[in-house]
Order: C-alpha cells, then sequence, then structure tokens
C-alpha cells in the first residue's frame, strides 16, 4: 500500500472555525491499515501527529502543526436491534438521524452537533439532559502506545464532564475507530433540559419530534452550522459550564443579587451555566473585538467574524476568562482543543 501524503495543506478550511495555518504533513485515511502505516510514517520521520475528525472542536495555530495530520476517514454502520456500531469517521448528526428513524432513543437530544462519530467519546459529547457515554458499550481503537488495536469497555473510557481518557491521561495514546452504542428501541426521550421542558410544556413526544426540538432551539442559538448565519464560524460552546460547591452558587446570588441559574451535579455539587457567567461579566451577544467576537445567539459561542486569527481568538478567550474570574472567583475551562503552537498563551492563570 502506497499511502498519499500531501505537504503544506491548509488546516483552516477544514475547521468550523477557519482558522489557523498548513499542516506540515497530511494525510487521509481511510481504512484502518492507512491508519497505522501513516503513524509508521510520523514515527520514521520523528514527526508529532494530530489526528482530525469533523474539525468542529478545535483552534489551529496560525503557524499551523508542524507534524502530521491524519484525517480520519472510515466509514460504515452497522444496527443489530438496539446495538449500534459505526466507524469514526462518520457524521454524527446522520447516524443519530438514522437511528431516530429506526425507532432508537438515546441519542435524540444530541441532534445536530457537528462533527463525526470519532469525536463522540473523546469529549464526553452532551447536549439537552443526555451524555453519549449514557449508551456508548466499547470503543474500538489504535493504541499508539503498543501498535496494537484494542477494545475499551465504558468504565476503561473513565468518562466524566465532558472529559474522557481520551483527553485527559490518555490523550495522545488512543486514535478512536468505531464506538459501539447500546440504544432503547421504541424508548422514551429524555426531557430533562429547560429549554425542552419549556417547549413541549408537559407534552409527551417521540424522540423524532425531540430531534426536531433540539434542532429548532439549535437553530435559533445559530448552534446548527449553515450558510448565510453570521455565526456559522465558530467551535461551538466554546467553555464548559463550571461544577462549583453549594456555598459558591450562594455567594453569587448574594454578591449580584440575582437568581444564578444552575444545574445538580454529582456530589452534591452544581452546575452553572457558563454564558450566565460570561453575559453578567460584561460580555453580550454580539460583542465584538477586531475580527471575532461572541455569537448573536448565544453569548457562549466565539465566532469568527470573517478573516480572523487563531490569535485573535484566543485573546478573546482570555478576556473573557479574566473578567469572569476577576467578578465571580471561577476559572472557566475552554472545551475547544488548541493545535500548534500560540503566540498568545493558551491557558488562563489567574493571578
Amino acid at each position: 500500500m502506497i499511502l498519499k501524503i500531501q505537504e503544506n495543506i491548509s488546516l483552516a478550511p477544514l475547521t468550523t472555525l477557519e482558522v489557523g495555518g498548513p499542516a506540515r504533513y497530511f494525510v487521509t485515511a481511510q481504512s484502518e491499515e492507512e491508519l497505522v502505516e501513516a503513524f509508521a510514517f510520523a514515527r520514521s520521520q520523528n514527526l508529532p501527529v494530530f489526528v482530525l475528525g469533523g474539525g468542529s472542536n478545535i483552534v489551529v495555530s496560525d503557524k499551523g502543526f508542524d507534524g502530521l495530520v491524519v484525517q480520519i476517514a472510515l466509514t460504515g454502520i452497522s444496527i443489530d436491534g438496539e446495538i449500534v456500531t459505526a466507524a469514526a469517521g462518520e457524521n454524527w448528526d446522520a447516524l443519530v438521524e438514522r437511528c431516530i428513524s429506526e425507532d432508537l432513543a438515546g441519542f435524540e437530544c444530541l441532534s445536530g452537533i457537528p462533527g463525526t462519530v470519532g469525536a463522540t467519546p473523546v469529549q464526553n459529547v452532551g447536549a439537552y439532559g443526555q451524555e453519549v457515554s449514557e449508551t456508548i458499550v466499547s470503543v474500538r481503537c489504535y493504541d499508539r502506545a503498543i501498535d496494537l488495536f484494542v477494545v475499551l469497555s465504558n468504565a476503561d473510557c473513565r468518562f466524566g464532564y465532558r472529559t474522557s481518557a481520551f483527553n485527559t491521561n490518555e490523550r495522545d495514546r488512543y486514535v478512536v475507530l468505531s464506538v459501539t452504542y447500546e440504544l432503547t428501541h421504541g424508548g422514551k426521550p429524555t426531557i430533562a433540559y429547560k429549554d425542552l421542558l419549556d417547549y413541549f410544556d408537559g407534552g409527551h413526544p417521540s424522540p423524532c419530534e425531540v430531534r426536531k426540538a433540539v434542532l429548532t432551539i439549535r437553530r435559533s442559538k445559530s448552534m446548527v452550522i449553515y450558510a448565510g448565519d453570521e455565526n456559522r464560524r465558530s467551535a461551538g460552546s466554546f467553555f464548559k459550564n463550571p461544577v462549583v460547591e453549594m456555598g459558591k452558587l450562594e455567594q453569587i446570588a448574594g454578591e449580584t443579587n440575582k437568581p444564578v441559574p444552575h444545574f445538580q451535579a454529582p456530589n452534591g455539587l452544581v452546575k452553572i451555566p457558563a454564558a450566565w457567567l460570561i453575559e453578567h461579566a460584561g460580555f453580550h451577544k454580539g460583542f465584538t473585538m477586531g475580527s471575532v467576537g461572541i455569537s448573536t445567539n448565544h453569548t457562549l459561542a466565539i465566532v469568527n467574524r470573517g478573516g480572523a486569527t487563531a490569535c485573535e481568538v484566543v485573546e478573546l478567550k482570555i478576556r473573557i476568562q479574566a473578567a469572569v474570574f476577576e467578578k465571580f472567583g471561577i476559572t472557566l475551562v475552554p472545551e475547544p482543543i488548541f493545535i500548534g503552537q500560540f503566540e498568545a498563551k493558551n491557558d488562563f492563570k489567574p493571578v
């Protein structure tokens, strides 16, 4: 097999934020054999490797990536009763739509999320009261450390809020090849999130109806990418919702003299919407700073208004983090992965 390796390929068009420089080397892996060959090439040249999926949750440096970018293009879906296995390169929302069409519940609240199947276990993708970890049975991976294919159980993945083994302690070890999920045939949809509770007002919708509602809500917040939307160039939700102790919530409510929206989290903790904190730290919808800004429809999305640089994105990120920390004493943690070397600091360090 002769692998087609390209050089100096622009990465910006391959991301939803549309910023960033070129990859020194670039390859599209359409099979597991090609993936292994790509990593062998990287080892032979002593190159760092970045694995690219749908590009919906990354910020690429203006300098690009001085190594090998491997774009995962593995395809294939099998459905056996309630067990669904999908290759990492499959479009996530297309999989959601197909499963719902076959009366399988468990994905309905995750409709409209851009990206590929392979990204779902990495971030433990979640929205509107569902997390993908609730349905994942196992993840087939390429283990870079031992140069073998392995299968990780749900427990092996060590899922948490927007975290997993794939983006924490084993971040550079595993490459997701396919994911196996267990859904519920004829199951009831999850109606737990306020937006959905308000939308259905006590009704009992089907998973299909919930999908339509989620897509409608996401479009209203520019969280579904489509041509013509001024907010389309984004990485989605840029910050995780912070999880804090109840005392912190009460402190913020007392200092602002306002009710603070929140959700219950494990171990007696509460989750505060990052969007609320950002708004009350002085950043409104439509806020602009040069060629970057905040979505006109959702405070949680940093957008490229056209011609932005990655450095500008990071500078706005730091400005938002600093303001929220100064006002509330909470450090917002970004959701996207930062690729390459940045002139501005990647991480906000409160002083």
